[in-house]
């Protein structure tokens, strides 16, 4: 564990991380349910157009990101409640890159980092008996956990994973059972879920047994954790909540390299949506943290900007829905400035 703002007291861990397939082809499968590439309707579905739009979307969203920050740590801390967030941020970022604890995609400023030993934390996740028990588990879709969605599907678990910044819609659902063996890595991917996942709404009745989220950092002692300052994983547990799908007794579980684990997270600072974690797990240890922190109860409406609100569809969706339900309009949170939204051309569910 370390004090960011004290320098950088730890230990290397040099053990490199590899993407190893356990031996799933032995096993009969029903593959009566899988879709074609051509998703049965006629329309082909075109991986390297899909990736390419990815990346360029990923790419603006991550310069404006970066311009967030800037703006954010040169504001005043005692005025501007994320500020030191993004201060936590980007001495984890700088330090990761500093001492090769990263790995591609590189530079890690502004995404989950995609950590050195990222499968053996994996691994350890997996031992967990809240993954062996599970049916349903939620993984964020950030490359230092592919390793825990190819653990999820080769186990005969249902994978949801939700859409890249929810910008086309919610959740996909993946089955391992209507995959063949050859395509489960490539479900593991943005293009696999695009590819093979099926798509599902507000409406779906689904249990997820467990959540797993990526992290910056992570405090051990208490479970509040940052993510990279989108919030998108604040969202999709609010969205989860409303649902019905999760409860304050889903383990929410991250895995992080060693040097991720910080002690100057603040928590009279933390917002109400916040999402802390139950267990850490790295590539040396397993951290039960006894988390003192409430878990988020649904969407908080006004602390969600009318830029977010715009960007994202299926929010806007629950919105209506609920201010229909209710007969009264919800707030809405302070605005901010967001990168440019593009309708994802090609395939349609």
């Amino acid at each position: 564990m370390i004090r960011l703002s004290l320098g950088f007291a730890i230990q290397l861990n040099t053990q490199k991380s590899n993407f190893l397939p356990a031996q799933i082809g032995s096993r009969r499968r029903n593959f009566s349910g899988i879709r074609s590439e051509n998703g049965g309707d006629g329309v082909v579905f075109d991986s390297v157009a899909y990736e390419s739009e990815r990346l360029s979307l990923d790419a603006a969203a991550m310069e404006d990101m970066a311009e967030t920050a800037k703006k954010e740590m040169e504001s005043d801390p005692e005025t501007d409640p994320k500020a030191w967030k993004w201060v936590i941020r980007k001495k984890m970022w700088d330090l990761m890159e500093a001492r090769n604890y990263s790995m591609n995609p590189r530079p890690v400023h502004h995404r989950i980092p995609n950590f050195v030993g990222a499968s053996t934390a994996a691994g350890k996740l997996a031992e967990l008996e809240a993954f062996r028990v599970a049916n349903v588990v939620k993984v964020n879709p950030d490359t230092p956990q592919k390793q825990i969605r190819f653990l999820t599907l080769s186990g005969d678990k249902k994978l949801l994973t939700p859409q890249p910044r929810l910008r086309t819609g919610f959740f996909s659902v993946l089955e391992s059972g209507l995959l063949k063996s050859e395509t489960i890595i490539e479900a593991c991917t943005s293009v696999g879920v695009a590819k093979y996942g099926r798509a599902i709404g507000l409406d779906e009745k689904i249990k997820v047994d467990l959540i797993v989220l990526g992290s910056v950092a992570v405090n051990p002692l208490t479970g509040a954790r940052l993510g990279k300052g989108e919030g998108f994983a604040e969202l999709e547990y609010g969205m989860l909540r409303y649902m019905g799908a999760i409860d304050d007794s889903t383990p929410v579980v991250t895995t992080v390299h060693d040097c991720q684990l910080v002690d100057d997270i603040p928590l009279e600072k933390l917002a109400i949506h916040d999402v802390p974690v139950d267990i850490i797990c790295t590539p040396t240890r397993v951290i039960f943290t006894n988390t003192p922190i409430p878990k988020p109860q649904g969407i908080y409406w006004d602390k969600l900007s009318p830029e977010k609100l715009k960007q994202i569809r299926i929010l806007r969706e629950l919105k209506m829905l609920l201010e229909k339900k209710t007969g009264r309009k919800l707030p809405t949170g302070p605005s901010e400035k967001l990168p440019p939204t593009a309708e994802r051309k090609g395939k349609r569910r």
